[in-house]
């Protein structure tokens, strides 16, 4: 008799649960920061560049630019931080039309992770990068003189605002770099909206100071909300005056209110403009 050989099957391998979005998402900030580590450079706008406005503004144009109740390097540096939050926006931006023009969300796409964490970790990864800048120019301004006068409640709320606000812009950003097809058009287009954005408002002079018509437009910007929020917080100078427009005498709600309807308007925009960009 012979013996029959039998062959056993091979044994099934077990399935591998794909990443969830918080797993996923943390590797994508991850390797942001790595970019980051590799490439220093990339610091350069929140580092050298915050430090230039810093010591510009405050020794250049200082002397010249009078302010109630403060001195103007506290009445500047709330001023600066919320500029440096607002172009957060133009960083994921270009970030983001990098990774789209040279195939790295491709890669993405072709492994089993979420869709949407593609985007959560470039939003962190931007927000961190404009924290480091809002450090640097946090130890620079005590250097030059600014303080927290108020307590310790008060001096988180007015980090925390900033970001929230910088969360809700940097949609913004995702939104424009989904719909832009190069990193130069993304630059032009943001640095073209963010400038006026924030000079246009009481981040560097007090709009008293300013036209009727144009003191106007600048009371009612949003970042002249959060800045007077700021000021008012951190103890860097008097409530804004009687005659001021409505949100700076209540800025930190206001500062609230702009944040959720940008984030509400924007994220949507945002997710829906990507999603049409990587199907192309």
């Amino acid at each position: 008799m012979t013996a029959v050989q039998t062959t056993r099957p091979p044994a099934a391998r077990p399935a591998i649960a794909p990443p969830s979005l918080l797993r996923a998402s943390a590797t994508i900030v991850w390797r942001n920061l790595v970019h980051i580590r590799r490439m220093p450079e990339m610091l350069m706008d929140v580092t050298v560049q915050s430090v230039m406005f810093v010591l510009l503004f405050a020794y250049v144009f200082g002397g010249a630019i009078a302010v109630r109740g403060a001195d103007y390097k506290e009445f500047l540096l709330p001023g600066i931080m919320v500029q440096t939050m607002v172009f957060s926006s133009a960083i994921v931006a270009m970030g983001l039309t990098s990774d789209l023009q040279k195939g790295i969300v491709d890669r993405f796409k072709s492994l089993p992770i979420p869709r949407s964490s593609v985007l959560v970790g470039r939003s962190i990864s931007s927000l961190i990068h404009s924290s480091i800048g809002i450090a640097v120019m946090g130890v620079t301004g005590l250097l030059i003189g600014w303080r927290i006068r108020n307590g310790v409640v008060d001096a988180v709320l007015a980090f925390l605002l900033l970001l929230l606000f910088g969360f809700a812009l940097i949609w913004l950003g995702i939104w424009v770099g989904s719909l832009m097809r190069t990193v130069e058009a993304v630059q032009g287009f943001m640095f073209t909206v963010m400038f006026p954005l924030t000079f246009v408002a009481n981040t560097f002079a007090p709009p008293e100071s300013m036209p009727a018509w144009l003191r106007a437009i600048a009371e009612w910007n949003p970042v002249s909300a959060l800045t007077q929020a700021c000021r008012e917080l951190w103890g860097n100078g008097l409530p804004a005056p009687a005659d001021a427009a409505w949100p700076l005498q209540h800025p930190v709600m206001v500062s609230i209110a702009w944040s959720l309807l940008l984030a509400a308007v924007f994220a949507p925009l945002a997710v829906a403009a990507f999603r049409r960009r990587s199907r192309d």
